[in-house]
């Protein structure tokens, strides 16, 4: 088989075969001419000398240059980023090879820095939250889990690294849709968990992240604090209602064991009477708007037209003139009657303060960031107190019940949008802002 010259070798006789024409003319000129021996042999030897000693020169002149350059990225393979090569002149075609690989030395040196800096981030981070979180390998065994992981399953890492899934007993849950919210009893701990699944590639091979969230302490202080409220606005009201039916049903009392003059008796258990039954009435009253909020039904989605709908509802409003803004034309699918009711609110919240202060009212529309963004303006005197204004049963109207507000974001929730309400910049009034999506 024949053998292929290598490089260095390639310029060695590249090199001689260049100076091979001018020596041997030298040599013809030499022998073939008028010259003793003594000077032919002593020039043949410098003119060879000189021929051999500048290929030679050449060879290594070319060579030490690739080979430093092979040594940095030699360097550069294995790691080491501190290695920097020198070149004489930095404007010439070697000296740009050089400060090239330099460069990219300095670049893999800062960016190996920044990626072994985010990895222990993303180590510490993923040992403090307390959300377990497992990698599993294509094979279903298991690569990663972090400190919440081992505590769920309570076994420490070194156990569990290269289980299979069936083995530590989470196979289930790389199986299914997610998210999802599961039930599900662990060695570390039982409760509800919310179960997300991803993707991801490392070393080229497919990997599965599994992340289990516990949910059971998030909802069990929610819904102590959801009891503490309605309690609280429980006893409120009926203790609003029943103390003056107590009281007034013991002077009642009082009152009949006397003996008075017949027609102020009867004047007076009348009063007193319609004191009971009006405040019986306000029980009442709480307790089926109460209802009310609690048996909301789900939307039920026909198209509506927005301009339509919104001209319809503000005409309704006799107590003040009720502007318009026109927006683009425009369908949504939405449950028109609870809408109805939503729109109803809000514009009797705005013209109940506008009466206030002589203002106005207007009602407008338009098209943003994708969703439908209805908005209620008015000139009232402003929201005093923003932080209760979705309070169950909050208000600060004489005759109002406190659920308004309340039962109007539920119904933008039920459609998948937003209800929010904040004072004007730079004048008085308030606006109201629905989103519902497109």
């Amino acid at each position: 088989m024949k053998r292929e010259l290598s490089h260095d070798r390639r310029v060695l006789f590249m090199t001689l075969a260049a100076g091979f024409p001018a020596v041997l003319v030298a040599m013809l000129l030499l022998w073939f001419g008028d010259f003793t021996p003594k000077v032919q042999w002593t020039l043949t030897i410098v003119v060879l000398a000189f021929w051999l000693g500048f290929a030679f020169a050449v060879r290594e002149r070319v060579m030490r240059p690739l080979q430093t350059l092979g040594n940095l990225l030699a360097a550069l393979s294995e790691g080491d980023f501190s290695v920097r090569g020198r070149a004489p002149r930095g404007d010439e075609a070697l000296g740009l090879a050089v400060h090239e690989v330099n460069q990219l030395s300095r670049t893999l040196r800062e960016q190996r820095l920044g990626a072994v800096e985010a990895t222990q981030l993303l180590r510490q981070v993923m040992a403090e939250i307390d959300v377990a979180v497992f990698a599993f390998d294509d094979d279903g065994r298991l690569r990663l889990v972090n400190r919440a992981g081992e505590r769920l399953l309570a076994r420490p890492a070194q156990q569990l690294l290269g289980l299979r899934a069936s083995t530590v007993g989470l196979s289930d849950c790389l199986e299914g849709t997610a998210p999802r919210v599961i039930d599900v009893a662990f060695p570390g701990g039982a409760g509800r968990w919310d179960l997300r699944r991803g993707s991801f590639r490392q070393g080229g091979l497919p990997h599965h992240l599994l992340v289990l969230s516990d949910l059971s302490r998030a909802l069990r202080e929610e819904e102590l604090q959801a009891w503490k409220r309605l309690v609280r606005v429980l006893s409120h009201e009926i203790n609003n209602s029943l103390a003056p039916i107590k009281s007034m049903a013991g002077s009642l009392k009082d009152m009949l064991g006397r003996t008075p003059d017949p027609v102020s008796q009867t004047a007076d258990l009348t009063r007193g009477l319609d004191v009971i039954a009006g405040r019986s009435e306000a029980l009442i009253r709480f307790m089926q708007s109460y209802a009310r909020l609690a048996r909301l039904p789900p939307p039920h989605l026909e198209p509506l037209e927005v301009g339509a709908w919104v001209r319809r509802i503000a005409g309704l409003e006799t107590r003040l003139p009720v502007r318009v803004m026109e927006g683009p034309g425009v369908s949504i699918a939405a449950d028109g009657d609870q809408l109805d009711q939503l729109l109803i609110n809000l514009i009797n919240n705005a013209v109940d303060a506008s009466l206030e202060t002589g203002g106005s009212v207007r009602v407008g529309w338009e098209r943003r960031n994708g969703e439908l963004e209805i908005w209620v303006e008015d000139d009232g005197p402003g929201l005093a107190d923003t932080g209760n204004l979705f309070v169950p049963f909050f208000t600060t109207k004489p005759s109002g019940s406190g659920i308004g507000l309340v039962l109007c974001r539920q119904i933008a929730e039920a459609h998948g949008g937003t209800l929010s309400l904040r004072n004007r910049d730079g004048t008085r009034g308030c606006m109201a802002k629905l989103r519902l999506p497109l």
